[in-house]
């Protein structure tokens, strides 16, 4: 039976508490070795799976060392370089656009600024956070990705549909030193067990507590659309 409990920061705390137990050492399975790595490998992800991207970079990051080696890349073979990726081809041109940016306007380093870092082809405010928290240690705000949007959704945390809207509402009811580990936890949570088209509801530690259960509800919170 899923009841969500009377308020969003009861049901909040509790989503975290449990993941928290269940995963204890959820974190980001991007591989890196610094910060540029970092940019470029989350850039790499959007719309692509963290697999997917380690094993492109792991032949990417011996060949392309720094900001300076993205500038001064031929574009059509750095995206045979990330061939594989989804949207290789647009995902080549941000990285040279991006490696010109560091060089003029950073001497290469990564920004460590929300502003600076949006300037950045191709990084938008989710990948801006997720290099702020795990390359300087900064934490601003709540990283949304596409298994966020979903459980936040489905587990009643909030009934935004925009991923910046969304950020904003979990900002609300999520104390600030959960907010960088929530992500990862609902990320671990939403590829084990509350996956987008067949979430396994009998094997899922939120079950009780959630209002879009499969064994308790006709409608999937997440799209707001019946079950199949």
């Amino acid at each position: 039976m899923g009841t969500p409990l009377a308020s969003r920061e009861a049901q909040a705390a509790e989503v975290v508490d449990r993941l928290s137990e269940e995963y204890p050492d959820a974190t980001i399975s991007l591989n890196y070795a610094n910060r540029l790595e970092l940019l470029v490998a989350v850039v790499l992800s959007a719309q692509c799976t963290d697999e997917r991207v380690n094993e492109v970079t792991a032949d990417l990051f011996e060949k392309y060392t720094s900001a300076a080696d993205y500038a001064a890349a031929d574009e059509d073979e750095l995206a045979d370089d990330i061939y594989g990726i989804t949207f290789h081809n647009n995902k080549a041109g941000y990285l040279t656009s991006m490696g010109e940016t560091l060089v003029a306007d950073h001497d290469g380093d990564v920004p460590d600024t929300m502003a600076e870092l949006t300037d950045l082809s191709g990084v938008g405010r989710k990948t801006a956070n997720v290099v702020l928290q795990h390359g300087h240690d900064v934490v601003e705000g709540i990283v949304v990705d596409t298994h966020v949007q979903r459980l936040s959704r489905r587990l009643g945390l909030t009934t935004e549909e925009r991923p910046e809207r969304i950020e904003t509402d979990l900002m609300d009811v999520i104390p600030e030193g959960d907010w960088q580990q929530l992500t990862h936890l609902l990320i671990s949570h939403g590829r084990a067990t509350c996956d987008a088209r067949n979430p396994d509801c009998d094997d899922c530690v939120l079950e009780d507590i959630c209002p879009s259960s499969k064994l308790d509800s006709d409608v999937d919170r997440a799209s707001g659309e019946a079950w199949s």
